[in-house]
């Protein structure tokens, strides 16, 4: 420390109490960042790095950023994992004695940013875990809300999988880890927080957890509660009541099923567009997208709470008047949750208060336009929704309609609101308007037309007069105050006197309209608990309004559910998705049909025909049905599941260091070790990360397993076509597949479901459309054909192998006789003639392979 002024020395002090993060430190109207935080905080934010006490041996690195900018830097340091520590000055400098008092007013960190000016339909999720003797408690907050959810889990693997499925930024983690497992949570973007020591006892806890008896949860939900307030440093009055859940109580669907299915975010770019929830999400508010959010993550395993959700999308797809009402009425409204956070925070502005009375101001609208529909759901839908129209009145009559961002600066509340507050901006007007006249006077006696009476913060109000007309002016009528490069500044005791009477009201008026506003918002926060059950409706209306109105416009029909039996009846069902990328009428329906007598369907066909699709199809419209949306099909009876595993697309898992191969194996032991009857499995190409009969074998074994030992509905596809064979041992397996078919030589497509096995795989024709060199699709089609000669089921690895690289003496005898006269470039064209396919070449290409061939021959000779 070469710089120990007591600045600095007040720095270190503060610095040491938050080692792992920024430190913002106030000086002014900068936040400078010293020593190392300098040094790294100028790189990423490249912010321009300077030195304190230059003069000395070891200066000290420094960097600033504008108070008015803060926001900013704060939000690309937290994005990128970070924490940030703001320490602000606590007094006013002017009447400080000694060293400015400062402390620290906030911490921001992954898990408790606001999200302010960030999408909407995104939850920021910090997560707290508790390490039990039986398991962990674990709970999570999205602080723009206030809402917490707490859980119980048996194993870490199940700690990691609920925060992946959450997309959690950070976790509070109590309890040992070790090397491997901060290893994978790093390598997840996550950031692990120590959990902070309550100082004394706080309502929010008590609140938070007054509906927990499972004393994992509740000490979770504690250490959440004390680690937000510690880094918050204020009353957080909008956390609500912790609900407690079983991840039982949901359809169960690990993270990677989630990808796998691209629920809310395309696999390939990690973007909206692509996903279910890209096709689902036609809310109109935020809060009402961030609702479908959660509930594609957790659909529902209660028929009657299905039902339920279904009568409300039903009664609104009836009523169309009445839900493009609605709809227009939740343009209007603003996101109430956030809204209600930032009040609680004490961060809104006159603003934000704006826009929650023109939400309130819409709910009126929303609950006649449900009572118009003549609907009994939609009428005891509207029942339920509260009336907050007085608050709504309290704003508008208190602010003004236009107020300023700022709230300290004046100007936001109405004229008649307060009576002391009307007689200073009266002094001020009357201030304003001697001001004005003064100005016309001394015009009129001097006889300078440019006469100006004006005012600075520096210099306060002031009588100004151009060079050229300084003659003018009498003698003794002003004092003299400032001379410029082309005017002068004077001042009068009767200006001065009217200036302090202007400023003193000025300052007040200020200083009142400000307390007023915190006094309406403080008014405001008693109605929080109210206002969250209302934002909570108005969510789930809107919701359902969204998905009455993708049923309408894609034609999808309401789910049944037969919760006594394990039969699956999908008529032309569709692909939400595929379907709306496709221009219209390309996409192929397709129905699944599995008796209670069926349990595994064997899929076979060409790569590229269709199979994923009809597979992730069928997930996808048991996932609709289960949160209550209706589905892509002309009809659909379902049975309700309680997981879906997956084990589709081949890709390393980089985060736990698995190879393609390993992460096959472990998704696949993760349905056979878990899976139920009533669950839905599907697995696309097992055992192809290994050689082929070692595949082979373990795609067989793991059919048979589902098949004798779990009973779940199985969407079983493959390329080994030998598979198909243990439907005549397996009496609960079906063979389907995907039509294809030659024409001219070329493979067709159909994207039709049909029964039985394929009759060949079609794997040269698919490798032709991929574009590969003609002689490779040669040589391929040479190999396959020795292959079928010799009866490939009964050749050995071993052979195999030699068979496809070493052909026979007896095959190579035969070839020698057959091609005695031929040299080798000879042969060589004549076996891409043979397997030339002239409808698919230009004459322009076919020209260039003939050239080729002459010139293959004449290298020759």
């Amino acid at each position: 420390m070469a710089d120990t002024t007591p600045m600095m020395q007040q720095y270190y002090d503060i610095k040491a109490q938050y080692p792992d993060a920024f430190l913002f430190y106030r000086v002014g109207d900068f936040y400078e960042l010293f020593e190392d935080d300098a040094v790294k905080g100028a790189q990423i934010l490249e912010l321009t790095l300077t030195h304190r006490s230059n003069k000395s041996e070891n200066p000290i690195p420094m960097a600033g950023v504008p108070h008015q900018a803060v926001d900013s830097y704060v939000n690309t340091l937290v994005e990128k994992g970070y924490k940030v520590a703001l320490c602000e000055q606590l007094e006013d400098p002017k009447q400080a004695k000694g060293m400015v008092k400062r402390g620290i007013i906030q911490l921001v960190t992954p898990g408790t940013m606001m999200n302010e000016g960030h999408n909407g339909s995104d939850s920021n999720y910090l997560t707290s875990v508790f390490s039990t003797k039986t398991g962990f408690g674990l709970a999570y907050s999205d602080l723009s809300t206030g809402e917490i959810y707490t859980t119980h889990l048996k194993s870490f693997n199940d700690v990691l999988n609920e925060l992946l499925s959450l997309r959690t930024k950070e976790v509070v983690y109590e309890g040992a880890l070790t090397a491997k497992e901060k290893d994978i949570l790093k390598k997840s973007n996550i950031t692990i927080s120590q959990p902070v020591k309550a100082e004394k006892e706080h309502a929010e806890v008590s609140y938070a957890v007054q509906k927990l008896t499972n004393p994992g949860e509740k000490n979770a939900t504690k250490q959440l509660v004390v680690y937000l307030l510690s880094t918050q440093k204020r009353s957080l009055a909008h956390l609500q009541i912790a609900q407690s859940y079983e991840v039982s109580q949901y359809l169960q669907m690990s993270h990677v099923v989630q990808n796998n299915l691209e629920l809310v975010a395309s696999a390939k770019t990690g973007k909206k567009m692509g996903s279910l929830f890209w096709v689902l999400d036609k809310t109109n508010t935020a809060m009402g997208s961030r609702l479908l959010k959660q509930w594609l993550a957790r659909p529902l395993l209660s028929k009657e709470a299905i039902v339920a959700r279904q009568d409300m999308v039903q009664a609104l797809l009836d009523n169309y008047f009445s839900r493009e009402n609605i709809k227009d009425a939740l343009k209007g409204v603003y996101d109430l949750e956030r809204l209600i956070g930032r009040i609680a925070f004490g961060s809104a502005n006159a603003r934000e208060l704006l826009q929650l009375s023109n939400s309130l101001e819409a709910i009126p609208v929303i609950k006649q336009a449900l009572f118009e529909a003549g609907d009994e759901t939609l009428a005891k839908f509207a029942d339920d929704i509260l009336d907050l129209s007085e608050v709504a009145k309290k704003i508008r009559k208190t602010i003004v309609d236009d107020p300023p961002v700022l709230t300290t600066d004046g100007g936001i509340i109405r004229a008649g609101v307060d009576e002391q507050l009307d007689r200073y901006k009266d002094a001020m007007n009357n201030g304003k308007n001697w001001v004005a006249q003064l100005q016309a006077k001394e015009r009129e006696v001097t006889g300078i037309e440019n006469l100006k009476v004006g005012y600075n913060k520096v210099f306060g109000y002031f009588i100004q007069v151009s060079k050229g007309n300084v003659a003018k002016v009498p003698e003794g009528r002003y004092i003299r105050k400032q001379t410029l490069t082309s005017s002068e500044r004077y001042i009068t005791p009767e200006l001065k006197e009217h200036e302090n009477l202007i400023l003193e009201a000025e300052n007040k008026s200020t200083d009142l309209e400000y307390q007023i506003f915190t006094q309406l918002r403080e008014y405001i926060k008693t109605f929080i608990p109210k206002l969250q059950a209302l934002a909570n409706t108005v969510a789930s209306l809107d919701v359902f309004a969204g998905l009455a109105t993708v049923a309408e416009s894609n034609n999808y029909c309401r789910p049944s559910f037969d919760t006594d039996h394990q039969a699956i009846k999908v008529v032309a069902g569709r692909h939400p998705v595929v379907e709306k990328v496709l221009v219209d009428g390309e996409y192929i329906p397709n129905d699944v049909r599995m008796d209670e007598a069926t349990s595994v369907f064997l899929i076979t066909g060409p790569n590229m025909s269709g199979k994923s699709t009809y597979m992730r199809q069928m997930a996808l419209i048991a996932i609709m049905a289960q949160i209550g949306s209706f589905v892509p099909a002309q009809e659909a009876k379902l049975p309700i599941f309680d997981q879906i595993f997956t084990r589709i697309g081949a890709a390393d898992d980089l985060i736990s260091g698995q190879s393609t191969f390993m992460v096959e194996m472990s998704e696949a032991n993760d349905a056979l070790q878990h899976a139920t009857k009533r669950s839905l499995v599907l697995f696309d190409e097992i055992g192809r990360g290994t050689a082929t009969y070692d595949g082979m074998a373990l795609a067989g074994a793991i059919v048979k397993y589902l098949h004798d030992k779990i009973g779940a509905k199985t969407l079983f596809a493959t390329h080994y076509h030998e598979l198909t064979d243990m439907d005549k041992t397996l009496d609960h397996l079906k063979n389907i597949h995907v039509g294809a078919t030659e024409e001219n030589g070329k493979l067709i497509f159909l994207h039709k479901i049909l029964p039985g096995p394929a009759d060949q795989s079609y794997g040269i024709h698919v490798a032709q459309l991929a574009g590969l060199p003609t002689r490779v699709l040669t040589e391929a089609s040479k190999m396959l054909k020795r292959l079928e000669a010799q009866g490939a089921s009964a050749v050995e690895p071993a052979s195999l192998q030699l068979d496809l690289f070493s052909p026979s003496q007896a095959d190579e005898a035969s070839e020698a006789a057959e091609t005695s006269s031929l040299t080798k470039a000879q042969e060589q064209v004549l076996d891409e003639l043979n397997s030339l396919y002239l409808a698919d070449k230009t004459p322009l290409e076919i020209m260039q392979l003939v050239n080729n061939w002459q010139q293959d021959l004449k290298d020759e000779n």
